[in-house]
């Protein structure tokens, strides 16, 4: 098979990703599950030739200097691809996530109507947290473009790479990609105050530089996204802070007091019906948790939110159980994904 036959093949199969490896056959991940495909075990030479086919001559150039390249590609018509190709064992590999042309909305993605509320903000951060693979990218972008549709401002995004194109609305949104459009993301942060922006997408906060820029970002008055790879609301301050130095956290914690918004931390779940659905912990910042924030007190922030669903917080156990009631997902699945599953079942016994 030629790449744009697997490439269809992803599509085809509403599968979510698909890896190249030597000595297996091409392999997609289908509601989160891992499915061989019936094609030929790949060899080095055929996984060379279909990660290289998916370069132009510059990326081919960093990848083979790197050993591994973050970049994109379009199958007409059909979808975008984020593509990771690397180096294991000597050989090459790739991984590459599917993104549909058509950015869903807020309903259509089952998020919490909650979400509405974060894209009329006019200032502050909100953050999209969870593990690889569950959705951070997909629900900003519906945000993202809830935004474009909706208010006449200026939108940067700063990505690595380009995953979801926005169309023209109301807004004016500048997407600007890793090493095509800036050369890193401390330097594309800095320069975003110039480009008169009323909103802006940071792909990831990686780092200390990035963070520290995104947070400067949020407290000159714009509305920051961003991601990270962290479980829960109270472990995602938690990672804020402690990237930077000791003698600084104390003046991020009163920063993050300020601009700090909202943090939903998800997962998508497999569904009874087939597919996925988004559970969700919700974190509002209210004044209760940037107090929380500001006195180092983030152990206090779990039971903030438990004790604030009036308002729209919510825990990963409240929804997991929301779910479970709802019979979109089973009691087993739910605790698979529960990050307290003592606490899960004592709402699951209230049904």
């Amino acid at each position: 098979m030629e790449i744009k036959e697997l490439l269809q093949l992803t599509v085809e199969k509403n599968a979510s990703d698909l890896h190249l490896a030597v000595g297996q056959p091409p392999i997609l991940r289908i509601n989160g599950r891992l499915v061989q495909t019936d094609g030929p075990v790949l060899t080095q030479e055929k996984v060379k030739a279909l990660i290289l086919s998916l370069m132009n001559p510059m990326q081919k150039d960093q990848f083979l200097v790197n050993k591994e390249l973050d970049f994109s590609s379009e199958l007409a018509g059909q979808g975008r691809f984020r593509i990771n190709a690397y180096h294991a064992r000597g050989q090459m590999a790739a991984a590459l996530r599917l993104l549909p042309m058509k950015i869903k909305t807020i309903g259509e993605l089952n998020l919490l109507p909650i979400c509405h509320q974060f894209v009329k903000l006019q200032q502050g951060l909100i953050l999209v947290t969870g593990p690889t693979g569950h959705g951070k990218s997909t629900s900003l972008a519906a945000m993202i473009d809830e935004i474009n549709r909706t208010r006449a401002v200026h939108i940067v995004t700063i990505e690595d790479p380009i995953e979801y194109v926005y169309e023209k609305y109301k807004g004016i949104v500048s997407q600007r990609e890793m090493k095509q459009d800036t050369h890193s993301w401390q330097i594309a942060l800095r320069s975003v105050l110039r480009e008169d922006p009323d909103v802006v997408l940071v792909g990831e906060m990686r780092d200390y530089e990035t963070i520290a820029a995104a947070i400067t970002v949020a407290e000159t008055g714009h509305l920051v996204f961003a991601t990270l790879h962290t479980n829960s609301a109270s472990q995602t301050v938690d990672r804020i802070v402690d990237v930077f130095p000791e003698h600084q956290q104390g003046q991020i914690r009163v920063q993050l007091g300020v601009i700090l918004e909202a943090v939903i931390s998800q997962r998508l779940i497999p569904a009874l019906k087939g597919g996925r659905v988004p559970a969700c912990e919700v974190l509002l910042g209210t004044a209760a948790v940037k107090t929380a924030i500001r006195e180092s007190k983030t152990h206090m922030i779990d039971n903030i939110i438990q004790t604030s669903g009036e308002i729209g917080m919510l825990s990963l156990e409240m929804d997991l159980a929301r779910l479970v009631k709802a019979k979109q997902i089973s009691p087993d699945e739910a605790r698979r994904f529960s990050l307290r599953p003592g606490e899960l079942d004592r709402l699951l016994r209230k049904l």
